[in-house]
């Protein structure tokens, strides 16, 4: 089941702080849905996921300003 973390309207770095905090307590392949506004986290999520080891299964731009990411557990 995935976990849904809705970041929005939160300053960068805070989107990955809390999907780092997030994915800690998932078992590997589960998904963590991320909603965020903060446009530097564009960049920073999928390199954090890329380092750890975890999948980007989706990378949506919502609208002007917001995004969705998947992020399926790794390690």
């Amino acid at each position: 089941m995935a976990k849904v973390l809705e970041t929005t309207g939160m300053v960068c770095p805070f989107p990955l702080v809390e999907a780092k905090e997030a994915i800690v307590d998932m078992a590997k392949g589960e998904e963590l849905i991320i909603n965020f506004d903060c446009t530097q986290a564009t960049e920073s999520i999928p390199r954090w996921a890329a380092t750890e080891g975890h999948e980007i299964t989706e990378f949506e731009q919502i609208d002007d300003a917001k995004w969705r990411i998947i992020v399926k557990k790794g390690k």
